[in-house]
């Protein structure tokens, strides 16, 4: 809360009632100091009544919804109410927001008798995504005559998160998606782990009938198949979030490209029956990166993804992404293109068997400057795609898995 302060027209009054009251004095003239003693008592009146105590007004705010997707509107509802015992005094409220949510709305607000109520609504429509303050509320109190201003800080602050876009990616699927003949890549069995075996050791007690003859004649011990539950294949999405190797600001940065690109392929990865893995540096300081996450979830930690580290930092969270992918785990990195120093740790990611995508970003088209080009992840086996900034995020699914992009070791 401020000082009462006088305003434009206070200190007009002001300099007006000393240079009647001095030039009265002065010429004699008893009336012009008359006037000018009573334009300071009004200035004096007035500020001394502004330094009482304010009237209480409380706040309450409605996000409706509270969680949207970057473009999507959400309708705000502010209630003031006045808690004290007296009638509130005429004020001016603005509402304090994000930069990225749009210019903070000005309302009028009206005195109100004791427990009345204002409900005043507006609405916002974010572009970026993100965590976004709402609020707190700036209310300028003036009195009856406009002499002196207050302004009261109503500590009232929400929070609205805004989601990521989806784009649907249509019905391309990386290689190895399909099942039977329609596969390219062989389903990948693990001994432990979230996908179950086919095939285990004999113990005691099992079925003799679940007996795999042709598995134990192979490996000479009895081998039987384990039915349990069909096993499911998996997905790592990587998440490159260093800040000094993206470019671009707001919503056309590569960052967020990468960010909206992972949201989309977790979807489309989720309808095709994969497990997800999320591994950005948010989710593996949490440790949720050893853990499938549907869409959904994919999307809320996206959402407060930020940029930040370095590539020190970033070989932290690649050594994370070893953790999963170690299972022959499809894997789809968004990365910048400045590579250096981390090829060898990002290029072994690809398991032998199993597909590496990777969406290297143009970061000389965002407006940043242009790496220096080393060896690639082609190099590794991995199906990579250039992408620069004009390039949509459907255009860059469906020519990372079409099937005539192939190198030799990679699927």
């Amino acid at each position: 809360m401020k000082k009462a302060r006088l305003t434009t027209r206070g200190r007009s009054f002001l300099s007006a009632g000393l240079t009647l009251l001095v030039g009265g004095v002065v010429l004699g003239f008893l009336d012009v100091v008359r006037l000018g003693g009573l334009l300071l008592a009004l200035v004096v009146a007035t500020w001394w009544l502004s330094r009482r105590r304010d009237r209480r007004v409380e706040v309450a705010r409605r996000l409706q919804p509270d969680v949207v997707t970057a473009g999507s509107r959400c309708a705000i509802t502010l209630t003031f109410t006045n808690t004290d015992r007296r009638r509130s005094r005429y004020g001016l409220a603005q509402e304090t927001l994000d930069y990225t949510l749009g210019d903070s709305p000005r309302f009028v607000l009206p005195g109100m008798a004791a427990g009345e109520s204002r409900v005043v609504e507006y609405t916002v429509q974010p572009r970026v995504r993100g965590e976004h303050d709402v609020g707190p509320v700036h209310v300028s109190i003036r009195d009856p005559f406009g002499m002196t201003e207050r302004h009261v800080t109503v500590q009232a602050v929400d929070r609205l998160l805004v989601l990521p876009r989806i784009v649907a990616l249509g019905a391309s699927h990386p290689p190895g998606a399909g099942s039977g003949q329609e596969g390219t890549t062989p389903a990948m069995i693990a001994l432990h782990g979230e996908e179950d075996v086919s095939l285990r050791n004999y113990q005691d007690g099992d079925d003799l009938r679940k007996v795999h003859w042709p598995a134990t004649a192979h490996r000479g011990e009895l081998m039987v198949r384990q039915l349990d539950r069909p096993a499911r294949r998996s997905c790592v999405l990587l998440l490159d979030s260093r800040s000094s190797a993206h470019a671009g600001h707001g919503e056309h940065s590569s960052f967020e490209w990468a960010v909206s690109a992972l949201a989309s392929i977790a979807a489309r990865m989720h309808e095709l029956g994969y497990l997800v893995h999320l591994v950005s540096k948010e989710t593996v300081a949490a440790g949720v990166h050893l853990s499938d996450l549907p869409p959904t979830v994919v999307q809320l930690w996206l959402a407060r993804a930020a940029l930040g580290g370095d590539d020190t930092n970033f070989a932290f969270v690649l050594k994370g992404a070893h953790d999963v992918a170690g299972t022959g785990a499809v894997v789809v990195a968004a990365v910048a293109d400045d590579l250096a120093g981390l090829l060898n740790d990002l290029g072994s990611l690809r398991q032998p068997g199993a597909s590496a995508l990777a969406l290297r970003l143009d970061t000389a088209s965002f407006g940043g400057p242009s790496p220096q080009r080393t060896v690639g992840l082609a190099d590794y086996g991995w199906r990579v795609v250039d992408v620069p900034a004009d390039m949509t995020i459907e255009q860059a699914w469906t020519t990372i898995t079409r099937r005539s992009l192939v190198r030799v070791g990679a699927l």
